[in-house]
């Protein structure tokens, strides 16, 4: 559907002077190009100024059959005929006959002339490009200036080139054939260029082919059977429908078949299946590698009908590709962001989205008989016989989601690709013939009789499509015409435009502010918007943001953006979600957008969703600024009244925190009375009450609840503790405790660092936001002798999360953050606070609770001294020497940190040995425990002394007992050690063995019951 407006989208028109009838028209780079009927002469006007003065004049070497323009060169191209023969030239510097110079060089392709070529160019030429075919159609490409003609069976492409010679400072325009795209069973009537991708449409097909650099040797492939284009092809009878590859190909010409092709429409991959063989031939000498062609469009379709019309009147017309640049593009080289195909028949016209996703944008069903289209970036130009019609296009909207990634998110949006097209205005004429479009100008050729004879040299092929169908040729006109006029009319600056658009919908407002109307005008006002700021960007090279049309451009585009967000936050559920993007990129203040969305008093309903979706995303922002009280309590009683379940997510955020904490508690006291008890809601009322510093209350609300179930209402709504918190990632430093984790720090700290696990576990809160929210919860904490930060409650938190996380990239770093401060502890040698709360998990429970922690080895209950009356203060090594006996903790990351602990200490000896231990130094080990504690030393042997380590005993530890008891006799420590070691050594060895280590001045009766025992096992075994 095709919505219609009566807008004024033209400014001004004015008639060309021309001295003869216009046959051929078309413009481009400021200029209009006009040729006489049955002439060979153009003539070329300047539509930059009002009254189009000529530029130049020049005759041209035939009778001009087509004729087109290219930007890039600024070179025109025709298709001419003399004497029974067609030619195709390019006629380059045809601005230099302004000056009347009579000089004129004719060269063939890729010969470059002497004289007026060698002196930079300062004269116009004729370049004659030869063809094996006669040429049928002709196209300019407008991003490089390639040339593509359409020939018979083939497309042949010819690649601009500069050429410069010797010292020459100018370039010279040249052409070099570079490929030839051969066609089975197509004859093109139009073709048409842009960049890699070539378009030709013959009289109801249309297929779209994109040319591609390939490494890959060219496979020859055979030519496809005759009626492989039949199979495309249905056959209609009076009662029969009947497949085109059953039957033979003569059957067209009966009298009693018709011949229609099949209605297809094949996009991207799928357009391969269409049935046209494309064989691809690299004709370039410059480019070495070779080429290959995939299929993008294909389209066949089914053609017009109307009692009495001809042939020519019902098929496709007006192919063009039409390229756009974004923002963000440097230059043409890069190539465009987006490429649009247009063509139509007589009733409909269709647009495509080639690059990326092929995509249809629009069709456009007339109103009447359409002769011709032109389409820009902005609009649609299309005429009838008696009239000028405007759409609008979709161009803008491709683009936008080609230029920005972040449309169609939360953050931005942009009206959608399929929106329906509307008509704007409908100019009325006399007479319409061809219509070409020069930035936001269009030029008309219109002839009072329609019936006057077609321009020379142009000799329509009518296919007759069936005897009976087929109408009587035209009846012969009179030799002289009634009058012609070749109109330029101006449209009107987009903003102007946008204005008028606006102004339009302002009806829908204040009668219907839902209707699908008033969101279909901001939408096409927005399009036009983004496509007028496209296109100033081109324009002015990147620049346009400093410009005054920029801003002016900038604040329609957010004073539209406001608009959309209004009619959006009234919508229905569907697209209530809209409103969010558009009210972000309005820059609109909450407080103003809260003021836009007071219910009216005639009103039935409060607020729209969309407004209450946009309220509800704009507060979960951390960022969002904070609301004054007054807006902030508006808030509340907006979701009191319209969305009770949603208030205290609303409620919580960072964005209310100037809200009044007794408001805010009444209202959620009515939705607990409304909806029931809920953990979270009772929380966010503990939370006013702890505002409102009513603490009794407030430990009331939090013991209404087991602290598990507090802990799942924190998980609910994680800003409950936190603000600045998320999964996402961020830096810690956003992350800040609330008022109620404050509090909790002294009340519940236990409730706290559950609930920050919980988060962490679920992905709510990331470590080192946590972490920070700790930080400064600890810095609240003083010890009252020094006033040091005691890290207390941050420990716990680590130590909590060792117990619950499976992540080892995380237990890796929290194990070495909690020996960090097990270690500080130990070499702090101030005393502890007096009355300091002690750690939430002693020593006994993360061993029994925590797989990292292990487990003491017995010889360090004896190596260590009894507990003193201070067990805060033996945690700390404790819990250091349960991490080096478990088998989490990497001795290589904390050995660092161990270096600095004194070893005259007990606990600074027992961690180095515990540290040699974990790294099998058992030699050292033996001789430090025999030196400092050998009542450990048995201890010791029978805990590490095992399997392959057993030796030791015999080894190591016996001979030192030996020895120092030798030099100690007296140390009965030493023999009740050496005692045990013989009683393990007897039973380790045979009594060969055991002889053998009994030292030469060893007592007999020491030794004897000892070998007696091994014997005595040797002979049981």
């Amino acid at each position: 559907m095709v919505h219609v407006y009566n807008c004024h989208p033209f400014s001004s028109q004015h008639i060309v002077q021309v001295e003869q009838e216009p046959g051929l028209v078309c413009c481009g780079g400021g200029a209009l190009f006009v040729v006489a009927t049955g002439g060979c002469k153009v003539e070329a006007y300047d539509l930059e100024q009002g009254s189009c003065p000529l530029i130049c004049r020049f005759a041209t070497m035939g009778a001009v059959a087509s004729i087109q323009h290219s930007k890039m060169g600024d070179y025109l191209v025709t298709i001419e005929e003399k004497n029974s023969a067609t030619y195709l030239r390019v006629y380059t510097n045809w601005r230099h006959q302004a000056e009347e110079r009579a000089r004129v060089g004719v060269r063939l392709l890729g010969h470059l002339l002497r004289g007026g070529s060698m002196r930079g160019g300062a004269q116009m030429e004729i370049i004659e490009i030869p063809l094996s075919e006669r040429p049928v159609a002709v196209a300019c490409c407008a991003v490089t200036g390639d040339l593509l003609v359409g020939c018979g069976n083939t497309l042949v492409l010819f690649t601009l080139r500069r050429q410069n010679q010797n010292s020459l400072t100018v370039s010279i325009l040249d052409f070099e054939r570079s490929v030839i795209l051969h066609l089975s069973e197509l004859t093109p009537k139009q073709v048409a260029l842009c960049d890699s991708y070539v378009a030709m449409q013959t009289e109801l097909e249309v297929l779209v082919l994109k040319l591609e650099a390939s490494s890959e040797p060219e496979v020859q492939e055979e030519s496809p059977d005759i009626n492989q284009g039949w199979s495309q092809t249905t056959f209609v009878g009076s009662r029969f429908l009947l497949d085109a590859a059953t039957v033979s190909p003569p059957v067209h010409d009966q009298p009693d078949f018709l011949v229609l092709p099949r209605h297809q429409e094949l996009l991207g991959d799928r357009a391969k299946d269409c049935g046209v063989h494309v064989s691809v031939e690299r004709t370039g000498l410059e480019d070495g590698g070779r080429s290959s062609v995939s299929y993008v469009l294909f389209r066949s379709l089914t053609p017009d009908s109307s009692p009495g019309g001809v042939a020519e009147e019902i098929l496709l017309q007006s192919l063009q590709l039409r390229p756009l640049f974004t923002r963000h593009q440097s230059a043409p080289p890069d190539g465009p962001a987006c490429v649009f195909c247009f063509f139509s028949l007589p009733s409909s016209g269709y647009l495509y989205s080639l690059k990326g996703c092929v995509e249809r944008l629009s069709v456009y069903q007339y109103p009447e008989r359409v002769l011709a289209a032109a389409l820009t970036d902005q609009l649609l130009h299309v005429i009838t016989r008696s009239a000028l019609q405007c759409f609008t296009v979709r161009c803008a909207a491709v683009a936008a989601r080609m230029d920005d990634p972040y449309i169609d998110t939360t953050v931005k949006a942009c009206p959608p690709c399929s929106l329906e097209a509307c008509a704007l205005r409908m100019q009325l004429f006399i007479g319409l013939r061809s219509v070409c479009v020069d930035g936001r100008r269009v030029v008309l050729l219109s002839t009072a009789n329609m019936e006057a004879p077609e321009e020379s040299g142009r000799t329509p092929q009518r296919r007759s499509l069936s005897r009976k169908w087929a109408s009587p040729p035209p009846r012969g006109s009179s030799a002289a015409g009634h009058g012609w006029n070749l109109y330029v009319i101006d449209t009107v600056p987009p903003l102007t435009l946008y204005r008028e658009l606006v102004e339009y919908s302002r009806r829908y407002v204040a009668t219907t502010p839902q209707a699908q109307s008033l969101r279909h005008l901001l939408s096409e006002a927005h399009l036009l918007l983004r496509a007028a700021a496209l296109q100033q960007q081109n324009r002015e090279g990147g620049a346009a943001e400093g410009t005054a049309g920029g801003r002016e451009l900038d604040d329609a585009f957010r004073q539209n953006c406001a608009q959309l967000g209004d009619s959006f936050s009234r919508a229905c559920q569907k697209d209530c979600h809209l409103a969010l993007p558009y009210y972000r990129m309005s820059g609109l203040s909450v407080e103003e957008v809260v003021s836009r969305n007071r219910p009216l008093p005639s009103s039935p309903r409060s607020h729209g969703p969309g407004f209450l979706f946009y309220l509800k995303h704009h507060l979960l922002e951390e960022t969002a600024p904070r609301l004054s009280q007054e807006a902030a309590d508006e808030v509340v009683a907006i979701f009191s009244q319209s969305e009770p379940s949603q208030l205290v997510g609303v409620c919580v955020g960072p964005a209310m925190a100037n809200m009044s904490p007794a408001r805010t508690l009444q209202a959620l006291r009515r939705a607990e009375a409304t909806a029931g008890v809920s953990v979270a809601r009772t929380i966010a009322m503990a939370t006013m009450m702890l505002l409102l510093d009513e603490l009794p209350q407030f430990t009331q609300l939090m013991e209404r609840h087991a602290e598990m179930l507090l802990v799942y209402g924190f998980m609910e709504e994680p800003r409950l503790l936190l603000h600045g918190g998320g999964g996402g990632g961020g830096q810690h430093g956003h992350a800040r405790p609330t008022a109620l984790a404050r509090q909790l720090v002294n009340s519940q700290p236990g409730l706290l660092v559950a609930a920050m696990v919980a988060l962490h576990a679920s992905g709510g809160v990331q470590l080192q936001q946590a972490d920070h929210v700790f930080k400064v919860c600890d810095s609240q904490t003083r010890w009252r002798s020094h006033g040091q930060r005691a890290p207390g409650l941050r420990v716990d938190f680590w130590e909590a999360i060792l117990m619950a996380s499976s992540q080892e990239d995380v237990v890796q770093e929290l194990l070495f953050r909690v020996a960090s401060v097990y270690v500080d502890r130990l070499t702090d040698a101030r005393p502890d606070p007096p009355r300091g709360r002690g750690p939430l998990k002693s020593a006994d429970d993360l061993i029994n609770s925590c797989c990292h922690y292990g487990a003491l080895y017995p010889w360090l209950t004896v190596l260590n001294p009894a507990r003193t009356s201070n067990a805060q203060h033996q945690e700390a090594p404790h819990k250091l020497q349960s991490l080096l006996c478990g088998p989490s903790l990497s001795v290589g990351a904390v050995s660092p940190l161990l270096d600095g602990l004194p070893e005259e200490t007990s606990w600074g000896f027992s961690l180095h040995l515990l540290r040699a231990t974990r790294r099998g130094q058992y030699d050292s080990c033996i001789e430090k425990l025999l030196d400092r504690c050998p009542q450990a030393i048995v201890a010791y042997g029978n805990h590490h002394f095992q399997d392959e380590d057993k030796v030791l005993w015999w080894t190591k530890l016996l001979p030192e007992l030996c020895n120092r008891t030798r030099a100690a006799a007296d140390n009965g420590i030493l023999l009740a050690a050496l005692k045990e070691t013989v009683v393990v050594v007897a039973m380790e060895m045979s009594p060969a063995e055991f002889l053998e280590l009994i030292p030469d001045d060893g007592a007999a009766s020491y030794f004897l019951p000892h070998l007696l025992t091994c014997c005595q096992r040797h002979l049981l075994t």
